[in-house]
């Protein structure tokens, strides 16, 4: 059994969840009370989609499937239950994704709006494309079983290395995609952006957030106490626990 400094962890787990669940609100009510609602017919309201989607899938639930391998019961026993619980969750987000892409691609071409022009859905297609790729080679590489030990060892820091990336370049075009939001919804009203209207402090503080969410669960990815120990090395805060022999011959290890 492998003792850590679970307390921390728990705690972060708690406020990961509430900052999640505060960012796919915010975003929610944002486009429902400002912006009219939502709708499935090639309208602005069927746009709303896609900043709560994009939202959910690309930050919220790829951070969480990101963590899947710092849950402390993930380092003992197989890992094959926890391989496809990661994999799954992705391919809940990549879902999400794939349907915020389709609201926003039908708006534009509904409305003869040009797509892919702005740096925000550059940032935005080049993390969808990078999630793409990564989730067909993790399952390829990780999850089959034909890859052998040595290439799964070389591919493991790449796969760490863009798992990260990804989560970077969405918050990025998250936070990029309000700001253009805001610019274009409040480009001609009476209190423009610049005036910072309620609508504008509400938005810019749902892209705070986003942020706050981003940065925590990239510290947890990068804590070394927090992290799976590879077989035989443990750091320093991750400490064997004794089992009484007593307890070993009852069974009741």
């Amino acid at each position: 059994m492998i003792r850590m400094a679970s307390g921390w962890f728990y705690l972060s787990c708690l406020l990961l969840g509430s900052l999640g669940s505060m960012c796919i609100l915010f975003t929610i009510y944002w486009m429902q009370y400002w912006r009219g609602g939502f709708a499935w017919n090639g309208s602005i309201y069927m746009f709303n989609w896609h900043p709560v989607l994009m939202v959910a899938g690309m930050v919220v639930f790829y951070g969480g499937a990101s963590l899947v391998y710092r849950l402390p019961q993930s380092w003992v026993g197989p890992k094959l239950p926890w391989k496809l619980l990661h994999a799954a969750l992705h391919l809940m987000a990549f879902i999400l994704t794939v349907v915020g892409l389709v609201a926003v691609f039908t708006f534009h071409n509904h409305g003869k709006i040009a797509n892919l022009y702005s740096l925000h859905s550059w940032l935005g297609i080049t993390a969808v494309f990078l999630f793409a790729c990564q989730w067909c080679l993790g399952f390829a590489v990780f999850l089959l079983p034909w890859a052998s030990m040595w290439l799964r060892s070389l591919l493991k820091p790449i796969h760490v290395f863009f798992g990260a990336a990804i989560l970077s370049l969405s918050i990025a075009s998250v936070i990029s995609g309000i700001n253009e939001k805001l610019f274009f919804s409040l480009k001609n009203t009476t209190r423009p952006y610049n005036s910072l209207p309620s609508e504008a402090v509400f938005a810019n503080s749902t892209g705070m957030l986003v942020v706050a969410f981003g940065l925590l669960v990239l510290y947890i990815l990068l804590a070394s106490s927090w992290k799976r120990p590879e077989p035989g090395i443990l750091t320093d805060k991750q400490v064997w626990v004794p089992v009484p022999h007593s307890r070993v011959r009852q069974g009741q290890v």
